[in-house]
């Protein structure tokens, strides 16, 4: 499968990201989900309530779900896979974590998952949790978090990518 080449998902708002995100957790199988099958979901499947405010979206200023779906297809085709169009954040807490590894200032390249990964076993963890950054039922949840980013973005995507700004 071809790649874009491109970071696509900056480009997708959060409730689309969600949806596709949502749509690809209910697949059963290892089926490719593209923009034109997000499409027929929505045109065919969206349950009725949420259907009904679509069709009120010439009415808002704001672009519908199906206004941006459509412009997706047409930049990049109905056969894009959809998981390029989903951006995953961090939890608070694990942007907390990221921004103190990321601050050491004996860094020459931008942090990676994996990098953080090591930071927090090698005593990060602990050292948030002295200085009041992060509580310890927070540093329970960083280490699977982590994980899962890592096992679907690679140990070698940048974390700085996934911080939250809240």
């Amino acid at each position: 499968m071809l790649r874009n080449p491109i970071d696509i998902s900056g480009r997708v708002s959060p409730e689309l990201s969600s949806l596709i995100e949502n749509l690809l957790d209910r697949l059963d199988s290892d089926e490719l989900l593209t923009l034109g099958g997000v499409r027929t979901f929505i045109a065919d499947d969206l349950p009725r309530e949420i259907d009904e405010s679509e069709h009120l979206h010439h009415f808002d200023n704001a672009e519908s779900l199906v206004d941006e779906l459509d412009r997706l297809i047409e930049g990049f085709g109905e056969s894009a896979p959809a998981s390029d169009f989903i951006h995953a954040y961090a939890s608070e807490a694990l942007s907390r974590a990221i921004e103190a590894a990321a601050d050491d200032e004996n860094r020459e390249n931008p942090l990676t998952l994996g990098e953080t990964r090591e930071a927090l076993t090698n005593g990060l963890a602990g050292r948030l949790v002295g200085n009041g950054t992060l509580e310890d039922d927070e540093v329970e949840m960083l280490a699977p978090e982590l994980d899962a980013m890592i096992e679907r973005f690679g140990a070698d995507a940048v974390a700085e990518d996934f911080l939250r700004y809240e």
